[in-house]
């Protein structure tokens, strides 16, 4: 049992990586849709690509979206509305109207008699179908039922209805056949007080009876039967044609979902999953190793794909129009960031791939967003700097817009159909790609990364520890800078990060504020302390500078990717001086007892600052210094660092160390100020 736990724990970070693959495969595969993918591929106004196709099974044709709005318009627009009458308001209204008018009018006022029966008449004209009360938004022709204890009274329309202020026009009109328009005042003064609304609207009801109809309103029309020709090899996809391949297309993913294949979709969906995570695997295991062990790295990578396809089904679930405002190229401009061009690249291409399953016109969708990242990786370079981003993102969105009108052309043949709303989307999109700035802050806080935005921050000479070295050790803080240039140089000529190594190369010797006198280079008064010591104490002092580094660094949150310039900016190298000096007291010493505990430098960054450290320090012996001591002095120290395999770790070539060599050599003829000899 010890000895299984043990193999376990020694392969812990295998397990890791087997256990994030799996969830991940779960996860994208959760989110995908769980019915089958129709075999064939067509595009409106098309021809026809493959064999003649039959039907596979009898299926109904589906209306199209446009035909099924336009019923319901039609049913809306002939849909009656309910409304409840009280007609019991009308008797009481001519018995208040018999009181009032006696109140308002003597009994000599002539035509008193025909003024009663005009009032009289123009009641019965008013609640002849009904007073509403209050004016709605119906067109004059809509059909009214007219329901008294839920049962029907009358039909009628809504322009029959009196509207609550419309019984003036009423009572004038009816004044005015009667030559009594000089008691107009008086008569519509009686009826305001007397009138009383008994037509209300019964929106339940209305709702209900609506919604009953449009209910019924069927998705088909028609249905082909098995084995019927639905459309010939080189025929036209339009019209008809398209919608029978439409509703075949949607019958064939609903049968499969319903056909008690699910767990055999559900497979076949992770088979493919799993196929294109295993290749992003193989990709870092073969090319990126330092990515592959690094368990946050690749649960980084990882944590990103995932949140671009989550992003991307939450948006096509919501409304697939939309699918074109989901910044993907965000994922490229990430892993750039942190990683490398090529890695990105790479998962971006693999993350397109799998929502090609998904999304709607797979090939379109897929041949934009591959386009779209390999501008990405091409245009956007040195992040940090954010007029960069912006005029990267400003040709991210063009090729976005130019790729989709041409895809759009060939689709339709015109542009008369054009939709600007899509050209919106794609500007959102690069609108939404500008949040990388702030997403790699985050990240970094998150999964305790570094990018360059963080390294020139690191970079300036005016931070904390930085100001410290210089207060404490100024002879190391002017050392780490010539390095720094130096270095900076030499990555630049062979194209690794000279941000990185820039940074890697300011705090490298940080651990030498803590005995800052004991390196030569502080030593401004002449007296060496060193003198009152062994050489092996001596030596611990000078090697413990490099622990007490990595100390001060993580005191200070200094990332590890600069932790790693400290570490191995001697690698397993012997502090030589000391070393022959003890060598000639006893020569059976350990040469062990006189290195650095290393590691070597393992990237190639870290062995550039091993070379320009070294070189730069020794340059201060140089004495009456000229092109050709340097070059051989250069020569010298560098191939005795090959001999001594410090570089054995570090993916470097000869090639680049012969540049480095080249740089290093023209800079310190420049440093003394040397013209650098040419043969005659």
């Amino acid at each position: 049992m010890e000895d299984l736990i043990n193999k376990w724990y020694k392969n812990h970070s295998l397990l890791y990586k087997v256990l994030l693959f799996l969830s991940t495969t779960f996860l994208i595969v959760y989110l995908f849709p769980k019915s089958g993918k129709f075999k064939y591929n067509f595009d409106k106004g098309k021809p026809w690509q493959s064999e003649n196709l039959y039907a596979p099974f009898d299926f109904a044709i589906k209306k199209s979206l446009d035909e099924i709005q336009k019923e319901e318009i039609e049913i809306k627009d002939a849909s009656s509305i309910y409304f409840d009458i009280n007609t019991k308001i009308k008797t009481e209204v001519l018995e208040v109207y018999k009181n009032q008018f006696e109140d308002t009018f003597s009994d000599t006022i002539p035509h008193k008699k025909t003024l009663y029966d005009v009032g009289k008449s123009a009641i019965e004209n008013l609640y002849k179908y009904g007073v509403l009360d209050e004016n709605y938004k119906y067109s004059e022709t809509k059909n009214v039922i007219l329901l008294e204890n839920q049962k029907q009274v009358a039909r009628t329309t809504y322009d029959q209805l009196t509207k609550i202020d419309g019984f003036r026009k009423i009572i004038e009109d009816a004044l005015a056949n009667n030559d009594l328009s000089s008691y107009e005042a008086a008569f519509i003064s009686l009826f305001f007080d007397i009138i009383t609304p008994n037509v209300s609207l019964n929106s339940s009801l209305t709702e209900n009876a609506l919604q009953e109809e449009l209910s019924n309103i069927s998705s088909v029309r028609g249905s082909i039967e098995k084995e019927t020709l639905i459309i010939s090899k080189g025929e036209i996809v339009e019209g008809n044609k398209y919608d029978i391949l439409k509703s075949l297309e949607a019958e064939y993913e609903s049968q499969v979902w319903n056909a008690s294949n699910y767990n055999l979709v559900i497979f076949a969906y992770a088979l493919l999953v799993a196929l294109a995570l295993l290749m992003l695997l193989l990709f870092l295991r073969k090319y990126r190793i330092e990515v592959f062990l690094d368990n946050t790295k690749v649960t980084f990578i990882f944590f990103n794909i995932l949140l671009m396809i989550l992003l991307t089904t939450l948006i096509i679930n919501y409304n697939s129009k939309q699918v074109y405002v989901i910044p993907l190229c965000i994922l490229p401009l990430v892993l750039k960031a942190f990683f490398d061009a090529r890695l990105g690249l790479f998962a971006h291409v693999l993350t397109v791939l799998l929502l090609g399953f998904i999304v709607p016109n797979s090939y379109e969708y897929m041949f934009l967003q591959i386009i779209a990242g390999i501008v990405t990786i091409l245009t956007v370079s040195e992040l940090y700097k954010r007029a960069n981003l912006f005029i990267s993102v400003g040709q991210i969105t063009l090729i976005y817009i130019i790729a989709y009108f041409a895809f759009f052309v060939i689709h339709e043949g015109n542009i008369t159909n054009l939709k600007l709303e899509t050209f919106g989307l794609f500007i959102l999109c690069g609108l939404a790609t500008l949040f990388v700035q702030p997403l790699i802050y985050i990240y970094e806080k998150l999964f305790g990364l570094v990018s360059d935005v963080s390294l020139l921050e690191l970079s300036d000479t005016n931070t904390k520890l930085l100001k410290e070295l210089s207060n404490k050790a100024p002879g190391t803080f002017h050392h780490s800078l010539n390095v720094a240039n130096l270095a900076e140089a030499s990555a630049n000529e062979i194209g690794a990060n000279a941000m990185l190594v820039r940074v890697g190369a300011l705090y490298h010797d940080i651990g030498k504020m803590k005995s800052p006198t004991y390196f030569t280079e502080n030593q401004a008064t002449g007296i060496n302390p060193h003198d009152e010591l062994s050489s092996r104490e001596s030596a611990k002092i000078i090697i413990d500078h490099v622990i007490d580094g990595i100390e001060i660094a993580k005191k200070n949150n200094l990332p590890d990717r600069v932790i790693d310039f400290i570490r191995t900016h001697h690698g397993t190298s012997l502090v030589y001086y000391f070393y022959k000096k003890e060598k000639e007291i006893d020569d059976a010493i350990l040469d062990s007892d006189f290195r650095y505990p290393g590691p070597k430098p393992y990237s190639k960054e870290t062995a550039i600052l091993m070379m320009c450290d070294s070189v730069e320090a020794a340059s201060k012996s140089l004495k009456e210094p000229s092109s050709t001591k340097i070059d051989k002095f250069v020569e010298s120290i560098i191939t005795k660092q090959m001999d001594d395999e410090q570089f054995l770790n570090a993916n470097i070539t000869f090639k680049e160390i012969q540049s480095i060599k080249k740089v290093l050599k023209t800079k310190l003829a420049n440093i003394f100020h040397l013209r650098i000899e040419y043969p005659e």
